[in-house]
């Protein structure tokens, strides 16, 4: 058992995840790279942080129910080949094509990465951990019924279905509100340079705002040509019909760096401190970072000590947003050794100790892939030269825009 000054912190993760994981399409061999990476840093030890205790947990996989909370009947059967693939147009029609091909082992993908997220809301749930981590999950563009972006399942939905439910109630509330208040409140932050759209879309309801539960908040890029394309992935705009203060967007323009996330945090943190939830899901895709190979419109940086860093910015969710439980979900990310970086870096400030980012990658047999982290050997992912066109004039349209939304929220709020 923790001692009371230690919590825990929950890393989903198994050989077959590792292995189906690593057959994704698009990022082949991502999986076993990260997770090697971690182990070889020796992350995965209990003994790595003496303030906070890693327990590795090894997923279920999801079921034809757990899938059905959100997915279409019908979806389910055609990726999980329950039976016999269709015609041509119904791939198109599930959007099992393009960047979504069928590839070998996609049902379990499935099953693995829909049920790593779902086990890492779980423990969340139960009390078992106050903070959980599926650098696996992080699916953010799949619909109800359609594969798009890379994503085939919505895990980031799965797990806000589960964890905004009322039943069983934890033996203590999580925040302030009273103990018999059972509806709990979760809120959704995306950080991948692509607009959140699968998750946004499935909680935009402008029409019900009465008895809300789930708030979505994605930092992006979005210009004309970017995928995806959505109404939604645009800056709040004055209240009308269609306004939904619970499904927010922040999009920033090229070269976002350093200075500008440090400029929109607090407008994050904001909107969180209104909200108040009891659950935060923390999508970090990492093709924001310098030096993405498809991505490449963003220049953000690890270093923890620098404001506005990605390390920063997941060191501010997990050390100052109090009275709130934490799923930490990967995403995207194109170059494979820089997102096993990321993500071993960022689970050492989960930890409470954070790497070096000097250190020297580990040449060690266990650990896969080594000459890929050539030509620096070194954690770090440093910025690129890339100039930052967010102005000064854009981000105080972003700040104006973001103070009366939340003058919205907080009278919707109020008002419940």
């Amino acid at each position: 058992m923790c001692s009371p000054a230690q919590f825990q912190v929950a890393y989903i993760v198994s050989q077959d995840l590792i292995k189906y994981s690593s057959r994704l399409p698009s990022n082949v061999g991502r999986s076993i790279l990260v997770h090697s990476l971690a182990n070889a840093l020796g992350l995965l030890s209990q003994d790595y942080s003496p303030h906070t205790r890693l327990r590795v947990i090894k997923p279920d996989p999801a079921t034809f129910d757990d899938l059905s909370m959100y997915h279409a009947r019908n979806y389910i059967d055609a990726i999980l080949l329950t039976v016999e693939p269709g015609t041509e147009s119904e791939s198109v029609e599930f959007g099992l094509e393009d960047d979504c091909p069928r590839f070998s082992g996609l049902p379990e993908y499935v099953r693995l990465v829909a049920g790593a997220t779902i086990t890492a809301a779980r423990v969340l749930r139960i009390g078992y951990a106050n903070i959980s981590i599926n650098w696996d999950g992080g699916r953010h563009h799949a619909q109800k019924s359609r594969a798009a972006g890379f994503c085939y399942v919505a895990d980031c939905v799965l797990a806000i279905l589960l964890l905004k439910k009322t039943l069983p109630a934890p033996a203590s509330p999580l925040s302030s509100r009273t103990p018999n208040q059972r509806k709990y409140r979760v809120m959704y932050l995306d950080l991948d340079a692509h607009f959140s759209d699968g998750v946004s879309q499935a909680f935009y309801s402008p029409a019900n705002l009465k008895s809300k539960q789930v708030l979505t908040l994605s930092v992006h890029h979005a210009a004309p040509g970017f995928f995806p394309s959505s109404p939604l992935a645009q800056l709040p705009f004055e209240p009308s019909t269609s306004f939904d203060p619970f499904t927010l967007s922040l999009p920033l323009l090229e070269g976002a760096s350093v200075k500008t996330f440090a400029n929109i945090w607090p407008h994050v943190e904001c909107i969180k401190d209104i909200f108040n939830p009891d659950y935060v899901v923390v999508q970090c895709g990492v093709d924001g970072l310098a030096g993405d190979p498809k991505c490449k419109v963003f220049n953000w940086c690890l270093d923890v000590a620098i404001e506005g860093s990605l390390g920063w910015c997941v060191s501010r969710i997990v050390n100052e947003w109090k009275g709130s439980r934490k799923l930490f979900l990967g995403g995207g990310g194109y170059h494979s050794p820089n997102a096993a970086r990321t993500w071993s870096y960022l689970t050492s400030i989960i930890l409470g100790k954070p790497l070096s980012l000097s250190i020297n990658i580990p040449d060690d047999p266990s650990h896969s892939g080594f000459p890929l982290y050539a030509p620096t050997f070194t954690l770090d992912v440093p910025s690129g030269n890339m100039i930052d066109k967010n102005t000064a004039e854009y981000l105080a349209d972003v700040q104006n825009r973001f103070e009366r939304v939340s003058e919205i929220l907080r009278g919707v709020l109020q008002s419940q």
